[in-house]
């Protein structure tokens, strides 16, 4: 039996998302037909619209559904720089976290290379956090030349919850739009778009016990973007193509649960993530914690992140020796599997290069147990000791 601990990856989904989804894929029905069966899945679409901005803090017209967070960040950053350098040309700066998802920092790159686009890297502290002061910094600098600030809510790699509001505060000072990728965020630890002061909020549903392949960006009614995909413009004008009724209600089922579950739901994985960290550190001191910790903290992490930093060991080995012994587990984000090279995240947060390759992430979901977290303290120690004898004999 394999004990899954890569809930930050993608999630089971959640028994209510899957009742619904299944119920309406065995409805027809074109959410854009004016026809009886159209107007159905327009109800069910727009029902769920409006489920979905209730629970994070929203109004319906604000949430644009998209395939999923990656549509949203893409839609977010490269919609927003093209539309203000539009009215302005001198709008060329991206003020961006170094610890975003790649969703951002490739989108980012892209406008690098092709769109004369300039770009400020926002490094973190230590601990992962963008200070505020950083950003203000950042923009003081020549405020009218920055056309966007993105800092994603919570870090996928090492849990740290960002200071939001403090952010959007200082940029709304100057004039300046925010984005933030909250794709790990809700479901998890609070979020209230209205109250953030974000103009541009992404999320997605295999995260929170939705279904893959849906998501939304919550966009304020002001915000200024431009689309990326041209046809019937059937959100908002920002994004074409046929809607998913049946992905669209499991997603408004899964984030309306995991909203309203999340304070007792925290409490209880923050006690499991705390059990993996004082577990393996007293298996073997050296190990550290990226992104920093303490007991029960459910405000600066994520409660289901445990990340260890494990020494003389590489990442890569130590999740194919711990999947061989049952544990699923993670050495960053799902999507740079298989590329062998350590985590931006912790580079920039200045661990060295040697350290960073012997990262685990290890999170949490709504089906944990204490029988996950015991299957993995149980495959640590061997698996520990085999790639610390592999690291070197790769070197001699």
């Amino acid at each position: 039996m394999t004990a899954y601990l890569d809930h930050a990856a993608t999630t089971p989904m959640l028994p209510a998302a899957l009742a619904a989804m299944t119920e309406q894929l065995a409805v027809v029905g074109n959410a854009s037909s004016l026809h009886r069966t159209g107007r159905a899945a327009r109800r069910v679409v727009e029902e769920s619209r409006e489920r979905i901005a209730k629970a994070i803090g929203a109004r319906p017209s604000e949430v644009v559904f998209t395939s999923g967070g990656t549509e949203a960040d893409n839609l977010a950053v490269m919609g927003t720089y093209r539309a203000r350098r539009e009215a302005d040309p001198r709008r060329v700066r991206l003020l961006v976290g170094a610890t975003e998802h790649h969703a951002v920092l490739d989108s980012v790159e892209y406008l690098l290379v092709h769109e004369g686009a300039e770009v400020t890297w926002l490094e973190p502290t230590g601990a992962g956090a963008v200070d505020p002061e950083t950003v203000r910094a950042a923009i003081e600098s020549d405020p009218d030349a920055v056309a966007l600030v993105s800092v994603m809510w919570a870090n996928n790699a090492v849990g740290v919850v960002q200071d939001v509001p403090a952010i959007a505060a200082i940029a709304h000072a100057h004039g300046i739009p925010v984005h933030t990728d909250a794709v790990q965020a809700v479901g998890h630890v609070p979020v209230d778009f209205a109250a953030s002061g974000v103009d541009l909020m992404s999320l997605t549903g295999h995260k929170l016990g939705g279904p893959i392949g849906v998501g939304a960006l919550v966009a304020r009614r002001d915000a200024t973007l431009l689309p990326l995909t041209h046809g019937g413009g059937q959100e908002r004008q920002l994004r074409s193509g046929t809607l998913d009724a049946p992905a669209i209600v499991g997603f408004a089922a899964a984030v309306e649960e995991s909203v309203a579950t999340m304070p007792d739901e925290a409490r209880r994985l923050a006690a499991l993530r705390d059990a993996i960290i004082v577990g393996a550190r007293e298996l073997d001191p050296e190990i550290r914690v990226g992104g920093g910790w303490e007991p029960g903290d459910t405000a600066h992490r994520l409660p289901g992140n445990a990340h260890l930093i494990v020494p003389g060991c590489d990442g890569d080995s130590l999740l194919y020796l711990l999947d061989a012994a049952g544990v699923s587990c993670s050495t960053g984000s799902a999507c740079q599997a298989g590329v062998p090279q350590p985590s931006h995240v912790l580079l920039a947060m200045g661990i060295p290069e040697p350290d960073a390759r012997g990262a685990l992430r290890l999170t949490l979901g709504h089906t944990s147990t204490g029988a996950d977290v015991d299957a993995f303290l149980g495959a640590l120690p061997p698996a520990i000791e085999r790639a610390r004898r592999a690291r070197v004999a790769t070197a001699s």
